[in-house]
């Protein structure tokens, strides 16, 4: 299929998501989310007419990525569907969070949509297939030479006696399988996850997965994915470790904690990480900070909010070599990332940028 450029008039396919999207939303939030992943699976969801753009292009960590849009992780837990979601225009997708050992994660209910808000609450608590299952799927992609970006995120068990050491084997069992890695220290809906991210915890932690990763017969690019929720002291923390370990990159942010003050959705008390749009403007804020902090030495992934092409190119503006997104597909449906795809090169373009990658960190005094 011949891609689209700017200018020319998007190609006419039927916007499914107008009529399936609020069926799907009618019903319980993981019931919806098993049927998207059963549909995506089975072939059901069309390929979009993918656009592309030479002021798209990105190359980081020696990848090159044909846009910087990302699909954040949550979405596909246990990679049933990485290429049927790169066939929706993402540039790069996110597998996971997978786990050493399978679980089921937290009771049920437990993911809560926030329609008034455009927003999500999950308490999921890392249900997974576990490593071995997640690995027999990658495995499976690449005996097929599947072309596009995957990383996998990664984060130790509820019951782990040594996350550290879960930690370290996951990027050793996940090495040679992922694009990238991630390491997940920020999820709010494991007890004692994120203290992993403290003075105390976080160089230890990253001295064993740069080890791990090290010893790989494939070293894919590592990084770390941080909370919303981390004071200026903290980001300094974790900032400099993050140079001094040599990680590759961070991502910026998990879900939050906090409520912000206007929430009005009913289910705005429920438990659990918040994300979608009351995310944006304090997971931009840390993504600002840790690119300061770090002298923009350090690609950052930008999460949190994102539901426009504005949103994107504000997260890059801001210091995100790429970004990701999620609970807005909930809202939009995939035609959402065509959408800003387009928009992110109008956006650069105007503001005198030949590519959107030299945007990145504009707003930012390093």
């Amino acid at each position: 299929m011949k891609p689209q450029r700017l200018g020319e008039r998007p190609r006419m396919v039927p916007d499914c998501y107008r009529m399936v999207g609020p069926l799907l939303r009618s019903l319980e939030p993981e019931r919806a989310h098993a049927l998207t992943l059963a549909a995506l699976r089975t072939g059901l969801v069309p390929r979009a007419p993918r656009f592309r753009h030479p002021a798209l292009e990105a190359r980081l960590w020696g990848r090159s990525f044909d846009n910087p849009v990302g699909l954040a992780a949550g979405f596909d837990k246990n990679a049933e569907v990485p290429d049927a979601m790169l066939a929706q225009g993402f540039g790069l997708v996110e597998v996971g969070t997978v786990t050493l050992r399978p679980q089921t994660g937290n009771p049920r209910p437990r993911v809560f949509r926030l329609p008034a808000d455009r927003a999500m609450i999950n308490r999921l608590g890392f249900n997974s297939d576990g490593a071995e299952r997640v690995a027999e799927r990658l495995r499976a992609r690449a005996a097929r030479a599947a072309a596009g970006v995957v990383g996998v995120n990664v984060a130790p068990n509820r019951d782990s006696a040594d996350p550290v050491a879960d930690c370290a084997a996951l990027v050793t069992r996940m090495a040679p399988l992922a694009d990238y890695l991630v390491v997940n220290v920020s999820s709010p809906n494991t007890p004692g996850l994120r203290a992993l991210q403290s003075d105390a915890a976080l160089p230890g932690l990253l001295a064993a997965v740069v080890a791990a990763r090290d010893c790989a017969a494939v070293r894919p690019p590592l990084l770390v994915k941080v909370a919303p929720d981390v004071d200026a002291a903290g980001l300094g923390i974790i900032a400099g470790a993050a140079l001094a370990a040599g990680l590759d990159g961070l991502i910026a942010t998990n879900t939050t904690v906090d409520r912000p003050a206007g929430l009005t959705d009913p289910h705005r008390g429920e438990a659990g990480g918040l994300s979608g749009a009351p995310l944006f403007a304090p997971s931009t804020k840390v993504l600002a900070a840790l690119y300061r902090l770090t002298g923009g030495r350090l690609p950052l992934i930008g999460v949190g909010g994102i539901a426009s092409g504005k949103d994107a190119y504000t997260k890059i503006r801001a210091g995100a070599s790429l970004v990701q997104l999620y609970t807005a597909l909930v809202y939009q449906g995939p035609g959402l990332v065509n959408r800003i795809k387009r928009e992110l090169v109008a956006l650069a373009l105007a503001d005198g940028f030949s590519r959107v990658q030299e945007a990145v960190g504009a707003d930012v005094a390093v």
